[in-house]
């Protein structure tokens, strides 16, 4: 998309009334300043549709009212199609964060899972759809798991083995028993929906990120950027959120474990509903594309970019890990019959 000028601004502004004094661009927003105070006015593509709008203002007349407002043009319009773009205008927050990061995504989590109740539905869903959908995956998983062993095998033969191939074969014992893990969850999701013939979907966010959560001058968060947002299952929104905030060196994700507990307290997942997410978060896919990419290139390879991408994805694997594994705990002590206390 082409960068606006000041007259293509003032020229499409003129639809709200507005009177620009000048614009400064934050990516594809752009903060303008006017006679009646400052606006966010965003560009995006038009053939993403206005898809977005539709859930946006489902929302609204569901009662939920903290996401940021979409002003309508004069003539009634919420946004403005020109050439291959369209265009729209809210409020501009200057994000003022009065707490840290924790505090924030913690609150994010919460707003969402009010998002996701309010906007939950069932749909139906048979037997061959589900039975299609575990089939495939697992195809595909074991498929990656027998690549996998074969490279292994091939860095096994090489009398000299690279550092990367050393690496790869020291922690493959633990990417083999996050597949397995992944394949016996989602085996344990296809035996507890063998005769489910609904499932539940949600008006999800589609690009959750704690820089689309944004604060106005009282503190009060809003969602933004909902451009992205569809009905699907909660899991399209949750798993983005912690592939990219597990993806750092190795710890403790004790933080994200509260603040998926403070999802779960508002919007709690059904058996089966955790057994997929359980089974897709702990699957090492990313770690599978590296090895593939490393292995299916020749011999003019930056072998020390390969050991580092290599390396941070077995980080996040191992964070993951630790979250899986309270996650799972915690169902598990959900589901054991509690005893009654002794007199």
């Amino acid at each position: 998309m082409t960068s606006l000028t000041n007259e293509d601004i003032s020229r499409l502004i003129y639809n709200y009334g507005l009177s620009l004094n000048y614009a400064e661009k934050h990516g594809r927003v752009y903060k303008i300043y006017t006679d009646k105070g400052e606006f966010a006015f965003k560009q995006m593509e038009a053939n993403k549709g206005l898809d977005f709008l539709r859930y946006v203002q489902h929302l609204y007349q569901r009662g939920y009212n903290r996401i940021v407002p979409i002003y309508p043009a004069f003539d009634g319009r919420y946004a403005i199609l020109e050439g291959n773009s369209l265009f729209y205008l809210m409020p501009w927050l200057e994000n003022k964060e009065r707490e840290g990061r924790f505090q924030k995504n913690k609150e994010l989590f919460r707003e969402l899972a009010r998002i996701h109740t309010l906007s939950v539905r069932e749909e139906s869903v048979t037997k061959e759809m589900r039975e299609e959908h575990y089939e495939q995956t697992t195809a595909r998983w074991e498929n990656e798991q027998e690549v996998l062993e074969a490279f292994v095998e091939r860095s096994e033969r090489t009398v000299y083995m690279s550092p990367f191939q050393l690496l790869f074969c020291t922690i493959y014992r633990e990417i083999n028993g996050a597949e397995r893990f992944a394949l016996n969850k989602l085996k344990e999701w296809q035996e507890a929906t063998s005769e489910e013939t609904k499932t539940r979907s949600v008006i999800i966010h589609g690009k959750l990120s704690n820089e689309h959560f944004l604060y106005d001058e009282n503190g009060t968060g809003y969602f933004t950027n909902f451009e992205e947002a569809q009905m699907a299952s909660p899991i399209h929104d949750l798993l983005p959120f912690l592939d990219r905030t597990l993806s750092t060196h190795p710890k403790k994700f004790d933080e994200g474990l509260e603040w998926l507990d403070t999802y779960f307290r508002h919007f709690p997942f059904k058996k089966e509903e955790m057994l997929l997410f359980l089974s897709y978060l702990a699957h090492p896919g990313a770690i599978f594309r590296v090895a593939e990419r490393y292995f299916s290139t020749g011999k003019e390879k930056n072998e020390m970019k390969f050991v580092n991408q290599l390396q941070h994805q077995y980080w996040r694997m191992k964070n993951t890990e630790y979250v899986v594994v309270k996650l799972e705990e915690k169902e598990r002590m959900k589901n054991e019959p509690q005893t009654p206390p002794s007199n």
